[in-house]
């Protein structure tokens, strides 16, 4: 898997938002001509991308922010974790109540709370900005 694109109002919330897990900005770039409208099926595309690279290098969200055609919203707004698509991203975190606390900071809200699978792992699932669902998963022992 080369990246998961993340479609934003608030390009930079979201950056920030994904700098706060240790994510670093790979680069930056305006989108836009025919050949953007072909790829994705839309006419009149220019969008602002920005590329976030994990801490260990192997994996990558684009974040965009479309400019023409305006986005549009999923609907409901913050749908419950068993709506059909894409539901969250899962990140490994060294200390969860860390982490938690830092993203509560740019405005995340956990969706249920954090919990224990066993002797194996404390997970939870955090909703940030624009509605975006993280998972988190901290290895035990």
């Amino acid at each position: 898997m080369d990246n998961i694109l993340i479609v934003v109002n608030d390009l930079e919330a979201a950056i920030a938002f994904f700098a706060e897990l240790g994510m670093e900005v790979e680069g930056k770039a305006l989108v836009e001509g025919d050949w953007a409208g072909r790829v994705v099926g839309l006419e009149g595309v220019r969008s602002d991308i920005v590329m976030m690279r994990t801490p260990d290098g192997h994996g990558r969200v684009e974040l965009s922010k479309f400019h023409t055609p305006s986005a549009i919203s999923r609907e409901p707004r913050n749908a419950p974790a068993n709506t059909l698509g894409i539901s969250r991203i899962m990140f490994v975190v060294e200390d969860i109540d860390d982490v938690v606390a830092r993203l509560r900071t740019h405005g995340a809200e956990l969706v249920g709370e954090v919990a224990q699978y066993e002797d194996s792992y404390r997970l939870c699932f955090i909703r940030g900005p624009e509605g975006i669902i993280l998972g988190l998963s901290e290895e035990l022992g």
